[in-house]
């Protein structure tokens, strides 16, 4: 059973949405939220696998509990889907930075939200958009000191390098072992190592770093 938390100012999206994934087998609604300092308590008491988190919220907005979140390191942390009603927003962007698994626009087909808390619950990033790699790419060719740079990425094999890139440009791990003719296990491996070398989270602060070290430039 996925244990979801729903965080968003709106009463009646909090409603619709629990509604509709309170309707699945596989998951449970344990708790909403009306803003982030709620939704910052609400997971650390109700222990959920997954969190909706609004974007634009009061009190404490989605990105700032977000960080919070993933950032205390004496607490189970969950996955964090980040929800917007802009498909290019600074905090959708930044939120990818600090852990989020992902975003998903509150038009989203209602199978679509289903499914993003199946695949973020299981560990994967929601990254198959195009407008999520757009959104990546547009903030990454920002000039920002604090960006990673080339160097960052030395500790890399060049196959693990290879399946960085294959990452970053939406593949997924059946793609990726298509494209170089190898085991989806081995794949997986080197998946595994490079999240470990780099001290990532998840695919999605992979695509990030890919895209902030110039390992991928946009339009490739």
């Amino acid at each position: 059973m996925i244990r979801v938390l729903i965080a968003d100012d709106q009463a009646m999206v909090r409603q619709g949405f629990g509604a509709l994934l309170a309707a699945q087998p596989d998951l449970l609604v344990v708790g909403d939220a009306a803003d982030g300092a709620q939704a910052l308590a609400a997971a650390r008491h109700l222990d959920p696998d997954v969190v909706l988190m609004d974007v634009r919220m009061p009190v404490m907005d989605g990105l700032e509990a977000t960080r919070k979140l993933l950032g205390d390191r004496s607490a189970q942390r969950p996955r964090v889907l980040i929800l917007t009603t802009f498909d290019l927003d600074d905090y959708v962007y930044e939120a990818l930075r600090a852990g989020a698994s992902g975003f998903l626009l509150k038009d989203a087909p209602a199978a679509d939200l289903v499914q993003a808390v199946r695949v973020v619950a299981a560990g994967d990033a929601l990254l198959a958009p195009a407008v999520t790699r757009r959104l990546i790419a547009e903030f990454a060719a920002r000039p920002d000191r604090r960006r990673p740079r080339p160097t960052d990425l030395a500790g890399l094999t060049p196959r693990e390098t290879e399946v960085l890139r294959l990452i970053a440009r939406g593949r997924n791990n059946a793609e990726i072992a298509g494209d170089l003719v190898v085991a989806e296990q081995t794949v997986k491996t080197h998946v595994g190592r490079i999240l470990a070398k780099l001290g990532l989270r998840d695919r999605a602060q992979a695509v990030v770093l890919a895209y902030e070290t110039g390992l991928v430039a946009a339009g490739e």
